[in-house]
């Protein structure tokens, strides 16, 4: 494993345009063309695709397509969960999904971040920080949830979003930023 793989893994700051990260985007890149592509292909056959694009995936997990991603095998997505049209996941570092999540259509999960200093920046350096949807949490359509951020079980964000901290359980949240308006 090269030096920017691990540093990305690590949660580090990396450099993404290195000769081992740009061919895991491509074979990445192929899967979810592949996956885009096979919309009514028979059932086993997209499960084959995602079988082979994402690192864990629960029995029973729907994906309508289009659906981009940027690595794929930093994805855990539990059992029986659901997740629309249009949806975006930059898995540089792990993003875990529990069981039975309700994910709307154009929803990002995002573990990517950039340097704030122009210099760093320019330069290309990143780092990616793990982000966590408990089981059960349903995302209404067009939600961003952004790096570091876990979303307890039972939790229902609003549509049009946006989720820079932390949620408990339970809750029901709604806003940009994403704020906590009632227990459920």
């Amino acid at each position: 494993m090269g030096e920017n793989k691990k540093r990305m893994l690590a949660g580090e700051w990396y450099l993404p345009d290195d000769e081992e990260l740009q061919a895991a985007s491509e074979r990445r890149a192929e899967l979810c063309a592949a996956y885009n592509a096979a919309d009514t292909a028979p059932a086993a056959e997209r499960r084959r695709i995602l079988g082979e694009l994402v690192g864990e995936l629960g029995e029973g997990v729907t994906i309508r397509p289009p659906f981009r991603c940027d690595f794929g095998t930093h994805l855990s997505i539990g059992a029986h969960t659901f997740i629309n049209f249009g949806a975006v996941f930059l898995d540089a570092a792990p993003i875990t999904i529990g069981r039975n999540g309700q994910i709307g259509p154009n929803v990002q999960l995002l573990t990517p971040t950039h340097e704030l200093d122009a210099e760093r920046r320019r330069a290309g350096w990143e780092k990616a920080v793990p982000l966590t949807l408990g089981d059960n949490v349903w995302l209404g359509g067009g939600v961003i949830v952004c790096p570091g951020v876990t979303i307890g079980s039972d939790t229902v964000v609003g549509a049009g979003s946006v989720v820079v901290g932390d949620l408990p359980a339970g809750v029901l949240a709604v806003g940009n930023p994403a704020r906590v308006v009632r227990e459920l």
